[in-house]
């Protein structure tokens, strides 16, 4: 199906590739469908794009390639609505604050994008008790301080 995108103008993409968050993501509860698209050319950066409105788009990347001691734990329910079988089936992203310059971007460890890969149902989760912050610098200290509280 063809789609158009906020950042590469118009892909075609496959109904097998497209994410699945029942009750959309959080300030966009309407925006159930979205599909990662590359933005970098080393695969560094993603987007993750909605299928159904095409101006919205979040720039992504994988957490533990920035903050090497980012971990936390999935509550039951969340395993249980994206029907999580294999730890080797998630994929964790960060959305990204994208800031000029580009070395003042930051990535949110409060709220991170759970996909399970296996059947593309996803979710963005709210961590409470990991002290994680929607804040952190992209391009700082690689290991995390986590917030006591």
């Amino acid at each position: 199906m063809r789609l158009n995108t906020k950042y590469h103008n118009e892909v075609e993409i496959k109904e097998e590739e497209i994410l699945h968050f029942e009750k959309g993501i959080p300030g966009f509860p309407e925006e159930t469908k979205f599909v990662v698209l590359p933005l970098s050319e080393d695969g560094s950066f993603s987007v993750m794009q909605s299928v159904a409105t095409s101006e919205l788009a979040f720039v992504i990347a994988s957490p533990f390639g920035f903050f090497r001691s980012y971990d936390f734990k999935l509550e039951d329910s969340v395993v249980e609505e994206i029907e999580l079988k294999s730890e080797n089936d998630v994929v964790v992203y960060s959305i990204l604050t994208v800031e000029d310059p580009f070395d003042k971007t930051t990535a949110n460890l409060q709220a991170p994008v759970i996909i399970n890969k296996a059947n593309n149902k996803a979710k963005q989760v709210i961590l409470i008790e990991e002290g994680y912050k929607t804040k952190h610098s992209l391009f700082g200290k690689t290991e995390l301080h986590k917030v006591k509280g």
